[in-house]
């Protein structure tokens, strides 16, 4: 571990207690979430920490009411995981946690507030109209013009998202994003030029913004396959240099603050191919399989995968000590 950019809170792992992985649930990314689990679940007990792997919230708070835990590690991805359900349960119950707390959450995952949130604030996030059921899409469309992204406000992993070039895909994009929960969202479609422009990801630990990452895809674009199957995504980190880098990783971190996020996270940004940067979205609880981004910047920031989870995992100290 790098201790002199990311110094230990915590040197003996006895110090964390006994801790519950939480994972898998019963969101659309529970499969995700149970491949991110089992290998911070290895990582921890690696490096000493009397960890244990919980499959969903029910078992967990079970769990902790009956006093088997001292923290919690949270690895469940989506609905219940992020979007403020487990924070507050968790909270009220008085067991530290990781990331973000009950508004970090449920504002990141809920799309259009946190553009809500970042358009008043003067922060770019592309164009968009939120979709309630019943909406006429062919009127938003319209509105935000063609091409453009259709997806869950809700979901992440680009779950149910769709890219959209003209009106004749919009009705099956649209079937797609209702199979899930909640609104829809509408938003332009930014495009880079393949150069320094395209789809980029910057980690956040605990006040470090991690080196961007620059996707770039076999395919048409970051779709689940390519994040989480395919093994011809190219991954470039740093993705940009000088000034460029510095001022995505500065974005990234005022995006993150903004909608009041804690511990670590992701933000999700597109850089068009005039160089201005646009925020898509904030996760909470970051994928961290063999395919994740977090890891991929923290290992060359100089963190191996069980320091880094180590370093995740003390971030709930922090919120305990905040809270004392």
């Amino acid at each position: 571990m790098d201790d002199t950019r990311f110094p230990r809170l915590v040197t003996d792992a006895a110090d964390f207690g006994r801790v519950a992985v939480v994972m898998g649930g019963n969101s659309a990314e529970r499969e995700v979430s149970l491949d991110s689990g089992r290998g911070v679940l290895e990582a921890l007990r690696s490096r000493g920490v009397d960890a244990h792997a919980i499959d969903g919230i029910p078992a967990l708070l079970d769990a902790v009411r009956a006093g088997h835990f001292a923290r919690v590690f949270n690895i469940l991805h989506g609905a219940g995981g992020e979007n403020g359900e487990l924070q507050g349960a968790l909270q009220s119950l008085g067991v530290p946690y990781t990331g973000s707390g009950v508004l970090g959450s449920a504002l990141s995952l809920d799309k259009v507030r946190a553009k809500q949130v970042w358009i008043a604030l003067g922060l770019p996030t592309p164009k968009f109209k939120a979709l309630p059921r019943g909406a006429d899409v062919h009127a938003a469309a319209r509105e935000v013009g063609f091409p453009l992204i259709v997806k869950p406000a809700w979901e992440g992993s680009s779950v149910g998202v769709t890219r959209v070039f003209d009106e004749a895909g919009l009705d099956a994009a649209v079937e797609l994003a209702r199979k899930y929960p909640g609104d829809m969202l509408m938003e332009t479609l930014i495009e880079g030029d393949g150069n320094e422009g395209g789809e980029f990801t910057v980690g956040i630990l605990g006040r470090e913004v991690l080196p961007t990452i620059k996707i770039v895809p076999k395919g048409e674009y970051y779709d689940y396959n390519a994040k989480y199957v395919a093994e011809d995504t190219q991954y470039i980190v740093p993705g940009l240099t000088a000034a460029a880098e510095d001022e995505m990783r500065a974005l990234a971190l005022t995006a993150f603050d903004a909608l009041d996020c804690f511990g670590w996270g992701r933000v999700d940004v597109m850089r068009d191919r005039h160089g201005k940067n646009w925020l898509l979205e904030v996760n909470t609880a970051p994928g961290m399989t063999s395919h994740s981004l977090v890891p991929k910047a923290a290992a060359v920031a100089g963190l191996d995968y069980p320091a880094l989870c180590w370093r995740v995992l003390e971030t709930s100290m922090e919120r305990e000590g905040a809270k004392a």
